[in-house]
């Protein structure tokens, strides 16, 4: 038995419990043991957090020159570096994400908040040429308040840092919600709050569902802007609750993305870059490279490559060094995607390796890939966030591109070829939010990140996100020491 951990939430500087000291359990996917209680946040803490988030713009935090709050985040960044093993530990354990992935991940991530640091002071406004005379007219640009974020379990440091970076960088407050399904990791990274000198109040960590949690914090009338990363569905009840308050809102809500092959291509790169683009982290990443399109003339051979190389990967503890693929975080997508791999059968899918769980303790799944006949199939456009690839062959770029947009989403899509000509015009035609070119699932700090369709709206990352959370102010100043003039003066 492992042995379970107790967890509060951070709000207004200070470790809590739930109001009601109502908790929930958190399981270890690669043992099915519990090993965290949570607490599950209810209306009066979800307020408590608002309030406090609130109060922090107008105490210490709103007094702080941008210079000083970029410091703050630049110190945040080295000690998420600094604890970067203990973070991946815990994110491991607790999603059953590979820890030589989450370790980088939480030390590259450090720079997406260095990143954010140097732009805090970066912000400005615009004199305008103004068509009126003796006017001077200018815009500065002012936090828009408390922001709401709420992040899934996958790559959520990657996925707080895009939040929390612009919005402190601009001198916003935060209320983050972590996912239900794995909150630890953002319990254990609030620790480092305090230590980065950012003031209590600034940052606030609460855990909980969507009911009463998500639904009082995306609706609340204090909130002005709301970042989430999931799925549609609730994305839809984030939209609806944002009405009572008017708030932004910004949607990142996963893919179904295009890995596009053409004959010319460098078969090694690509089956490598389609290997990782969908069994790294289990196939749970929203830009899974999950649509394999391969030109008919290379497609045999790309396939018994990659199969061969599917077959071979070491499934495991995710806390082991030897292992290269880890558990499904939860029970619940080992069973979707077991639904969805036998419908694949059912419409005539081909199952060319893996297709079942995996006979151990824990939530894991075999590396799949489903020679998929007709685009219409279920498989084709269904986000599945796993390890499971379906694939289609294609004789012209004109049909792959058809191929490739008749889906509902569109975050992201890799392409391969050696001809540039080519390359320019599928990254023009396809319709994603990112595309690669020759590689893939490369991300960095100063790279805008989001996409399009049911795959959501707004930007992370790059200078774009940080003034997306600030609201631009006008400025008319007359120069003329003349008095205004009468509107009503009698001619």
């Amino acid at each position: 038995m492992e042995k379970v951990e107790t967890y509060s939430m951070l709000i207004d500087g200070k470790w809590v419990a739930a109001s009601d000291k109502a908790s929930f359990d958190s399981f270890n996917p690669a043992s099915g043991e519990i090993w965290a209680r949570v607490p599950a946040a209810t209306e009066i803490d979800v307020n408590a957090a608002v309030a406090a988030a609130k109060g922090a713009l107008d105490g210490p935090w709103g007094e702080m020159t941008p210079t000083q709050r970029g410091k703050c985040l630049h110190r945040l960044g080295d000690l998420l570096a600094a604890n970067s093993e203990h973070l991946g530990r815990i994110e491991t354990r607790d999603t059953g994400k590979m820890f030589k992935e989450t370790a980088w991940q939480a030390t590259y991530i450090a720079e997406y908040l260095h990143f954010f640091a140097g732009a805090a002071d970066k912000i400005h406004g615009d004199t305008l040429p103004i068509d009126k005379p003796d006017m001077f007219v200018f815009t500065d640009r002012e936090p828009l308040g408390v922001i709401a974020a709420v992040v899934p379990w996958n790559s959520q440091m990657f996925l707080s840092a895009t939040k929390i970076g612009p919005a402190l960088a601009a001198g916003n407050t935060i209320v983050l919600k972590a996912s239900e399904h794995a909150s630890a990791p953002l319990l254990e990274f609030g620790k480092l709050i305090e230590q980065a000198e950012i003031p209590p109040g600034v940052v606030n960590i609460i855990t909980g569902h969507g009911e009463p949690c998500g639904r009082t914090l995306t609706s609340h009338p204090d909130v002005a802007r709301i970042a989430f990363t999931g799925g549609p569905e609730s994305a839809r009840h984030i939209i609806r609750n944002s009405a009572e308050n008017f708030a932004e809102v910004s949607l990142e809500l996963g893919g179904k993305s295009p890995f596009i092959v053409f004959d010319d291509a460098d078969i090694d790169s690509a089956v490598n870059g389609s290997v990782a683009g969908i069994f790294a982290a289990t196939g749970q990443s929203c830009v899974a490279g999950s649509r394999l399109y391969l030109h008919e003339n290379i497609a045999d051979e790309f396939l018994e490559r990659m199969t061969n190389i599917a077959r071979h990967i070491v499934i495991g503890d995710p806390q082991a060094e030897e292992t290269e693929m880890g558990p499904l975080c939860t029970e619940g997508q080992l069973a979707h995607i077991e639904a969805q791999v036998a419908l694949a059968e059912q419409e005539g899918g081909k199952i060319l390796c893996g297709g079942k769980r995996v006979q151990a303790k824990g939530l894991y799944f075999e590396p799949t890939i489903v020679s998929c006949p007709d685009q219409s199939m279920s498989i084709v456009d269904t986000e599945l966030f796993g390890p499971v690839l379906a694939v289609q062959r294609f004789k012209t770029e004109d049909e792959v591109v058809a191929l490739a947009n008749d889906t509902k989403h569109g975050l992201a899509a890799g392409i391969f070829t050696r001809d540039s000509a080519r390359s320019m015009r599928m990254a023009k035609r396809v319709k994603a939010g990112i595309v690669w070119v020759n590689t893939y699932r490369v991300i960095s700090p100063i790279a805008e990140f989001g996409g399009m369709k049911n795959s959501g709206y707004g930007r992370e990352a790059g200078m774009q996100a940080v003034y997306d959370y600030t609201r631009p102010k006008t400025i008319w100043m007359n120069l003329s020491d003349d008095p205004i003039a009468n509107p009503f003066k009698p001619r």
